[in-house]
């Protein structure tokens, strides 16, 4: 009898755990309740839109003020990459050297006045007597040419040379013939120059002018020749010593 009362009792009590099981579903329920609450409107629906709604209407915004502040074409030519054969067709790369204190001319050519002339302009045809200094601007700043005295392996000596060319001649690099040009006698004028109007192909032995001494020739060619990620812009300063 006991022992019938026992499983009786066991048998009873089994089903508890299985209703305290059944009651776990109760809660799923009531978050679905509360996330379909959440979809289907009212409030809480409207604030996430509207949040959506304000940033994209931001970024639509930046969009239209980036569009505003593109440059024109004109300028994003001498903005784009220098040419280096290290990384020929990339989209990517150094940007130009472009400094806000100088003059830019259509071809490329940036110009700053440090000494305004007082003597004549030169005319096509005329010779052009200067004295001229350069630097691999774009590669640490190497001089490969100094004005009144050669630069390299030797710093003291006589005065060299004054350079000479017939302006429109096509004998010296294009950026060179465009700065002298617009001088005049007892001007000094400073000149960036990008590769397409220096020296062509990249040798200084097809066009003037030439550094006078084998170290400069040395450092030009060095930059000038390289296959690798160089910058080969060009700074000159030239002074416009008469006319001829």
């Amino acid at each position: 009898m006991l022992a019938s009362q026992s499983r009786s009792q066991l048998l009873g009590a089994a089903p508890a755990p299985r209703r305290a099981f059944s009651a776990a579903p109760a809660a799923p329920r009531q978050l679905r309740t509360v996330c379909s609450a959440t979809q289907d409107g009212g409030d809480g629906v409207e604030q996430p839109q509207r949040r959506q709604l304000l940033s994209a209407a931001a970024g639509a915004a930046l969009l239209v003020a980036g569009a505003a502040a593109e440059p024109p074409a004109a300028q994003a030519v001498i903005k784009g990459y220098e040419p280096m054969p290290g990384l020929e067709g990339k989209d990517y790369g150094k940007s130009r050297m472009t400094f806000s204190d100088f003059v830019q001319s259509p071809s490329g050519l940036q110009y700053k006045d440090f000494k305004e002339g007082t003597g004549a302009g030169p005319q096509e045809g005329q010779t052009c007597v200067v004295d001229w200094s350069g630097v691999t601007i774009g590669y640490y700043g190497r001089p490969f040419e100094a004005r009144n005295k050669p630069k390299g392996g030797a710093f003291t000596g006589d005065e060299k040379e004054f350079y000479r060319f017939v302006l429109g001649s096509h004998t010296v690099i294009p950026a060179f013939e465009e700065a002298v040009a617009g001088m005049k006698v007892g001007g000094i004028r400073r000149i960036i120059v990008p590769v397409e109007i220096g020296y062509p192909d990249n040798d200084f032995n097809k066009l003037g002018p030439k550094p006078s001494t084998f170290s400069g020739k040395r450092a030009l060619d060095f930059v000038l020749k390289n296959q690798g990620l160089i910058d080969k812009t060009l700074l000159f300063d030239i002074e416009l010593i008469a006319v001829r």
